[in-house]
C-alpha cells in the first residue's frame, strides 16, 4: 500500500509516500519525501502568522506533489490512500491540507484519513533505524506542544502531563528574540550556548517537583530580567552566550527530570521523544546520560522528521487504514484535540 503523507499544520509544508511492500522487503518504508519551510516568509515576524502560512501552503501544495511523484518515479494513479493532518494546529492551514488531500483521494477514489498531528511525531521513531516497541512513555515538544505520554499501543495514550502555558518550543523562540536571535530559536539557542557557561546563571526549573506538568511561562520572564540586570556589560557577547547555554541548561534540566520521574511512575524503560526540540543534541546528550542511570534507554526519529514533516502523517495514516479506519467525504478539523481521545486500533 501506496499511502501520501500531507502535513500543513503549521509552517511547514511536507508531503511523503509510505510504501508497505518496501517494508515488507526489509527496505525502509519511506519511498520519498518533500518538505518546504516558511522560516523566511514568518522570520520578519519573529513568529508564525496564521494567515501568511495558509497562503503559502496553498501556493506550494500542487508543485511540491508533483516533485514527490517525480522523486518516487510513480503517478498519482499508484498511490493507495492519503493522509492528512486534521489537528492540532492552526485552522486555516490545516484546511488546505485536508482540502487538498480530501479531494484529490475523491478523484482517485480512494481513502483519505485525517490523522492527529501529535500521533505522527509519536510514531515517527518508529521510522527509524532503532524502533522501541510498545509500551513507551513519549515526550513529544515542539513549538506548540509539550505532552508525556504513556502510550501502550497505537491509540492507546494516557496523558501524565503538559505544558499549562507556554510550550517548550515558544519559550526558546520567545527567549531567542529577547536575545536578538533570528526566528526559529531553538537552533540558534543552541548555537549560542555552545560558546556560553551553562552554570553562569541559576534560572529556575518550574514546577520540577510538581508532578508531571511543564510551565515555562515564568522562564520568559526570568530571561527578561537576567538580559535587563546585564544590559551594558563590557563583555557583552560573552553576557549573552551566557544567558543562552543557561537558559538551555535549565530547559534541559526541567525536561530531562520529568521525563525520569515519568518512567519511575510507570515502570517503563523506554523514552520516545519527538518534535522540534528534540533535535537539540544538548537535550539528547543529556537525556542519554541520565536514562542510563536507571537503565532506560531513549529513542529518537531521524533528524529530518524531528520537525513537522508529511512522512510521520503518511506512516500513522498506514496504520489506521490497515485497522480500517477512514473518513468520510465530510472535511473537518479539529485545532484543539487531545490525544487521548484517539480511537485505539481494532
Amino acid at each position: 500500500m501506496k499511502v501520501l503523507g500531507l502535513e500543513t499544520s503549521c509552517d511547514e509544508t511536507g508531503l511523503a509516500i509510505f510504501d508497505s511492500e518496501r517494508l515488507a522487503e526489509g527496505k525502509s518504508g519511506l519511498l520519498g519525501q518533500v518538505l518546504y519551510s516558511q522560516i523566511e516568509l514568518h522570520a520578519t515576524y519573529g513568529g508564525v502568522v496564521p494567515e501568511l502560512a495558509s497562503r503559502d501552503h496553498i501556493r506550494k501544495l500542487v508543485p511540491l506533489f508533483e516533485e514527490l511523484l517525480t522523486q518516487c518515479d510513480i503517478s498519482k494513479n499508484d498511490i493507495d490512500a492519503i493522509a492528512f493532518t486534521k489537528g492540532p494546529g492552526l485552522i486555516g492551514a490545516l484546511m488546505t491540507g485536508a482540502l487538498f488531500g480530501r479531494g484529490l483521494a475523491y478523484a482517485l477514489d480512494i481513502p483519505a484519513i485525517g490523522i492527529h498531528h501529535m500521533e505522527g511525531h509519536l510514531l515517527s521513531p518508529l521510522l527509524g533505524d532503532n524502533p522501541p516497541k510498545f509500551p513507551f512513555v513519549s515526550l513529544l515538544v515542539s513549538g506548540g506542544h509539550t505532552l508525556l505520554v504513556a502510550a501502550h499501543a497505537i491509540g492507546e495514550y494516557q496523558i501524565l502531563g503538559e505544558s499549562i502555558d507556554d510550550a517548550a518550543g515558544e519559550c526558546f523562540d520567545k527567549a531567542a528574540k529577547m536575545l536578538d536571535l533570528p526566528y526559529p530559536g531553538g537552533p540558534n539557542v543552541a548555537r549560542l550556548a555552545e560558546n556560553g557557561n551553562p552554570e553562569a546563571y541559576d534560572l529556575p526549573r518550574p514546577m520540577l517537583h510538581r508532578g508531571l506538568d511543564f510551565s515555562f511561562s515564568g522562564m520568559k520572564t526570568a530571561v527578561h530580567n537576567l538580559i535587563k540586570d546585564t544590559a551594558g556589560s563590557d563583555s557583552d557577547a560573552v553576557v549573552r552566550a551566557n544567558i543562552a547555554a543557561s537558559f538551555q541548561n535549565a530547559m534541559v534540566d526541567t525536561l530531562v527530570k520529568k521525563c525520569v520521574k515519568a518512567l519511575k511512575q510507570t515502570g517503563m524503560s523506554q523514552l520516545v521523544i519527538a518534535g522540534g526540540v528534540s533535535a537539540n543534541l544538548h537535550l539528547r546528550q543529556t537525556l542519554e546520560n541520565d536514562l542510563a542511570k536507571i537503565n532506560a534507554t531513549v529513542h529518537y526519529a531521524p533528524l529530518a522528521l524531528c520537525t513537522d514533516n508529511g512522512a510521520m502523517i503518511a506512516y500513522a495514516g498506514y496504520q489506521r487504514l490497515q485497522a480500517g479506519h477512514e473518513d468520510d467525504l465530510a472535511v473537518s478539523c479539529v485545532p484543539r484535540w487531545n490525544i487521548s481521545d484517539l480511537p485505539a486500533l481494532t
